[in-house]
């Protein structure tokens, strides 16, 4: 098929060169990504290369979507596989037992010995097609057609760190702890993701990949630190709330292996309690989710929250208990006790401390990633009996902002249709555009559940995997939508009905899983920019 641009949502675009999983094909996408990286176009920040496709972000400031999609398509063009410059990696790996413990059904589904699955997973060579699902996933192919099977009916909530997996014409290494629906062959102790190495993959598309049958595995390859303790702690945490993160502007640059964007989910509401306080834009604060937390004051410090009203409360010694408003500066002494006791309007509430929240940077931000485990305090959510100390410096206090209206509980949201509308017959997308949307309980910062009516795949309900962006809004075989939010995946299978504009993710943000509802407006690309 010809190159073809299309948008994906109003701060990225997508170039299709085919529609397979294809060597030839990959090798393209891959050398189309080379020459971006090598000559980048205007407005061009990342690229991430899939099997088929290139997703491009761009900044709307910069450059538009069809002075970008021009650009692209000449690129597209001019574009020819190089011969594999990428590396070599060998990967001890120990097949069957407590390690592959699919190993025996897999083995009786292709008809075949233990010995002949392990010595065709051993024998081939592997190029990376693509990094995706959790950063530093590779995507590897192709396996050999005897062993290619569908996935798991049922995949698993825990898969182990190391384990090497197969599904279709595809195997992978899990890099770290997660769910998954692949069968487990084996396991490999070598390290695929490292947040504090450079680059933090060990895989990168375009390399190749050789299992080696070992009986035993050597050492584990040595994890990353614990979040290191504060030396000067302001604030210690006595209570941690529902689920309370570190958060910072989210990472760029790093999407190609596999790393979320994390940040806040209202990134408004978090740049708004930065100002209030004198800091910068990327300074860290925190975001306390439906019931926030109980802090206790180590230092004299200057705060303010916005976003959600969880009625917020300082208790003094001297004055008792104080609520705090939203979008104005306090102050606070050694001693006070900072509680959030109750819940109003809105999910998200963003507390800024003046100087900012001081944790390591980690692949350019503070942000906390708990699905990936880096950023923040240890990749994870806050824990009573936490500490943390904040920066040294902040601009002077610049005054209470207007909080402005608090969040709605039932919003209209704008969205770029596309790039796989094309997947659902006309009722269906009519439907996705006329009714209200119920937030379902289980939504969290990866993805936003929708629950309403299914609607109906045209066609086949999955297609060869390709970029994500927040905001995307994925349809899977079920037939619900599920809007992508900040810790989502890098890349996914579902076609995407349409994508949700940037300025108004924040909306989706503050509804309230179980509540809150949305419906959806289509806009064009240039309207979104406008």
């Amino acid at each position: 098929m010809p190159p073809r641009v299309l948008p994906v949502g109003d701060r990225a675009a997508a170039v299709e060169l085919g529609d397979a999983i294809d060597p030839a094909l990959n090798a393209r996408v891959r050398a189309l990504a080379a020459s971006l990286s090598r000559e980048p176009l205007p407005g061009l920040l990342e690229t991430v290369p899939t099997y088929r496709s290139l997703l491009v972000l761009y900044e709307p400031a910069a450059t538009g979507f069809a002075a970008l999609a021009t650009g692209l398509l000449e690129r597209a063009a001019e574009a020819r596989a190089a011969p594999q410059t990428g590396r070599h990696h060998e990967v001890a790996t120990c097949y069957g037992g407590e390690e592959g413990p699919d190993l025996p059904e897999v083995a009786r589904r292709c008809g075949l010995p233990e010995s002949e699955v392990v010595g065709l997973h051993a024998s081939t060579e592997y190029t990376a097609f693509m990094l995706g699902f959790r950063p530093g996933f590779p995507y590897l192919g192709l396996l050999p057609e005897a062993l290619a099977l569908p996935r798991r009916a049922t995949p698993r909530v825990r898969v182990p760190a190391g384990s090497v997996a197969i599904a279709g014409r595809q195997t992978a290494v899990y890099p770290s702890l997660s769910p998954g629906g692949w069968h487990l062959i084996g396991r490999t102790s070598r390290r695929l993701f490292d947040a504090a190495a450079e680059p933090p993959a060990l895989v990168a598309p375009g390399d190749r990949v050789r299992f080696v049958p070992v009986r035993e595995l050597p050492p584990a390859e040595a994890a990353g630190p614990e979040a290191p303790l504060a030396l000067h702690p302001a604030i210690e945490v006595v209570e941690p709330g529902l689920l309370t993160t570190i958060q910072a502007r989210g990472r760029t640059g790093h999407r190609r292996f596999g790393v979320p964007a994390a940040g806040p989910l209202d990134l408004r509401a978090h740049g708004m309690a930065n100002r209030i306080v004198g800091n910068p834009a990327d300074a860290a604060t925190l975001e306390c989710t439906v019931a926030g937390p109980t802090l206790r004051f180590l230092r004299p410090a200057r705060f303010a929250i916005t976003g959600a009203d969880l009625r917020a409360v300082l208790h003094r010694a001297d004055l008792g208990d104080w609520p705090v408003p939203l979008g104005a500066a306090v102050r606070a002494r050694p001693g006070n006790l900072l509680a959030f006791t109750g819940r109003g309007a809105g999910a998200r509430a963003y507390l800024a401390f003046a100087g900012g929240i001081d944790v390591p940077v980690v692949l350019g931000s503070r942000a906390t990633d708990v699905g990936a485990g880096f950023g923040g305090l240890g990749g994870r959510a806050l824990r009573a009996g936490d500490a943390f100390a904040l920066g040294g410096s902040s601009a002077p206090e610049p005054g209470a902002e207007a909080a402005g209206q608090p969040p709605a509980a039932r919003v209209v949201v704008r969205v770029v249709l596309g790039p796989q509308d094309d997947h659902f017959d006309p009722r269906s997308l009519q439907r996705f555009l006329e009714q209200a949307w119920r937030v379902g309980s289980t939504s969290d910062r990866i993805g936003c559940r929708l629950e309403g009516p299914p609607l109906a795949h045209r066609g086949p309900s999955e297609i060869v995997s390709d970029g994500l962006v927040p905001g995307a809004i994925q349809v899977p075989p079920d037939g619900a939508p599920i809007v992508v939010m900040a810790d989502g995946p890098t890349t996914g299978g579902y076609p995407k009905i349409a994508t949700v504009v940037s300025a108004d993710l924040p909306l989706v943000a503050q509804l309230v899983p179980g509540e809150g509802e949305v419906r959806f407006t289509a806009v064009s690309v240039d309207e979104a920019h406008g």
